[in-house]
């Protein structure tokens, strides 16, 4: 039985979303506040197979529930809903760790795919890439003696593994794709996040920082993900 966490200051939603959902089986708890999730995971030492988390809340909001579990390196599915319109808002929930968002008012059949969905996160992603071409049989990926596991949201080195959120892995991918390419930030944003209209593209540099971090020998000197300045980056596999 799977375990879901909802974090939503709407008791009304809360317990509405719970109730649809213990009803399709599944175990489901709630938190009212950001403060009251995170004590499930640091002081109850609790597990969930996936967390529903709002952003607009007292105390701490969904950004910073998303930001503390990873920065603990927790990195259960989250499916963040949010009343906040502007694709900078998604880009934030992105950035902060969550995997998928929602955008409130939602139909319930759409809200349990999603969730459904990261349940089924390696099927779903692999979905998500459609028709492109893996960049090989098992969906790994080596370069700079380093592999990354698509299926498993993994980067593996000798020393360590880290753990990649579905949005960077999306990016990632899409970057090796298109490897020698210079890829705009608006394709980015269009191609890999589904954000159509004008945003502020300060995340994304923030994600490559990120991704320069994990794959680069020197992350102020980049080689693999090359800046193409005016237009936004390059992946370059050295030989």
């Amino acid at each position: 039985m799977n375990r879901v966490l909802i974090v939503e200051d709407e008791e009304h939603l809360a317990d509405g979303l719970r109730f649809n959902l213990e009803a399709d089986g599944f175990e489901v708890e709630t938190a009212y506040n950001g403060e009251l999730a995170l004590e499930k995971f640091f002081v109850e030492n609790k597990t969930f197979d996936v967390i529903v988390l709002d952003v607009m809340m007292p105390r701490k909001n969904g950004f910073e529930v998303a930001r503390a579990l990873r920065e603990s390196e927790n990195f259960t599915p989250i499916l963040m809903l949010t009343a906040l319109g502007k694709p900078e808002d998604v880009l934030d929930g992105f950035e902060a760790g969550a995997d998928d968002y929602l955008p409130k008012p939602f139909d319930l059949s759409v809200f349990t795919a999603r969730l459904n969905g990261l349940l089924r996160r390696r099927e779903w992603f692999a979905r998500e890439r459609g028709a492109a071409k893996p960049p090989t049989e098992n969906d790994t990926f080596t370069v700079n003696g380093k592999t990354i596991d698509f299926d498993n949201l993994e980067l593996k080195s000798d020393q360590e593994t880290i753990h990649l959120t579905l949005m960077e892995a999306k990016l990632l991918r899409y970057l090796i794709e298109n490897e020698g390419k210079p890829v705009s930030r608006k394709t980015i944003l269009e191609e890999v996040w589904d954000l159509h209209e004008d945003t502020d593209t300060r995340a994304i540099d923030n994600f490559i920082v990120r991704l320069r971090k994990y794959l680069e020998n020197d992350p102020t000197k980049p080689q693999i993900l090359q800046t193409v300045r005016g237009v936004g980056y390059r992946f370059f596999k050295e030989d």
